[in-house]
């Protein structure tokens, strides 16, 4: 009798993940698939981000903006995605609350980043189109350095509150995060006190990125169209402004859509099944991070023709590193 509330007063250390229970039998096929991801988001980021640094024409803002947005892809992956593996495939889902709230402030924070970063992007596209003729003048390395710093300045501070507020909780009821990793929300769940702060302030990080960012970055876009529509019927520079600009959309689609209906799930309390919920919360993560270098290299010409002219280069080296000793053996 005595042991019962000593226990309810006392908060866990440590918490466990449960990562697609009703799918146990088939977790080796879903690692299967993460560590293809996981793979897919190191190779194909890490090419870019080598193709950016090599190719000297490359160097301007949206390129660098490319760069940064494929370093963040690859961090935030490889924040939740060893130790999901590691659940999946033998059942080690256990981590300490310490390592869940820096996971936590890892992920959100590093989401935020790309958040702040797409929408970086969309500023630097409206200047290059709206207003050509001053893009140096504006978009100059003190901007550039600017942007950086507010990128890094909203992200930490809201990100360090968002955990500050979630540390200040007590776990004691149970120790099961419905999620594959530690997810705000999802911890923020099994609290057995007051969550109110906790759930305000998820609901500001909502209205700061998603209520903030997504007008910004349509209204960019409206003006560029604008602008676009405007040039000559079938000009290149139309043609190229609306594959830029369509390249860039589809990236935001697919990262703010997904992270649009996870957040809103949780804070809004959505009837929608944990598994699917889950679901999407890793969604969220793996799949820009995924399709990100494909977009960007496969429809962003100058970084397409820069791996080409990268590649022919490798060959006509190993090609002379072949051809040499029997030349000198002639010789």
């Amino acid at each position: 009798m005595i042991e019962t509330p000593l226990i309810r007063n006392r908060s866990h250390t440590s918490l466990q993940f449960r990562c697609f229970p009703e799918l146990r039998e088939y977790h080796w096929i879903l690692a299967l698939l993460s560590s293809l991801c996981f793979l897919s988001v190191l190779l194909g980021n890490s090419v870019l981000v080598y193709v950016i640094r090599r190719v000297q024409h490359l160097y301007s803002p949206m390129y660098f903006l490319i760069c940064m947005l494929c370093v963040v892809d690859i961090l935030v992956v490889t924040t939740i995605l060893p130790n999901m593996l590691f659940t999946l495939l033998f059942n080690w889902n256990h981590i300490s609350l310490v390592g869940c709230l820096i996971q936590m402030f890892f992920t959100h924070f590093l989401s935020s980043l790309e958040s702040t970063l797409l929408l970086a992007m969309a500023l630097d596209r409206y200047v290059a189109i709206c207003k050509p003729l001053r893009y140096t003048d504006i978009m100059n390395l003190s901007m550039f350095l600017k942007m950086l710093f507010f990128t890094l300045l909203r992200s930490l501070s809201i990100m360090s509150t968002l955990v500050v507020l979630a540390s200040s909780l007590w776990f004691c009821s149970s120790n099961s995060i419905q999620h594959c990793y530690c997810d705000h929300m999802a911890l923020v769940s099994l609290a057995c006190g007051s969550t109110e702060k906790n759930n305000a302030a998820g609901l500001a990080v909502i209205i700061c990125f998603v209520g903030v960012d997504i007008p910004i970055i349509f209204f960019s876009y409206m003006k560029i169209l604008k602008v676009v529509l405007r040039a000559a019927a079938g000009s290149e520079a139309r043609l190229k402004a609306i594959h830029t600009c369509s390249t860039h959309l589809i990236v935001m689609m697919c990262f703010y859509l997904v992270g649009t209906i996870s957040f809103l799930s949780h804070n809004l309390n959505l009837p929608l099944e944990t598994g699917i919920n889950t679901l999407m919360g890793v969604m969220y993560i793996l799949i820009p991070a995924t399709v990100n270098p494909i977009i960007y290299g496969v429809r962003t010409k100058e970084i397409l023709h820069g791996l080409q002219r990268l590649f022919k280069l490798r060959e006509k080296k190993i090609l002379t590193l072949k051809i040499s000793p029997s030349g000198k053996g002639q010789a």
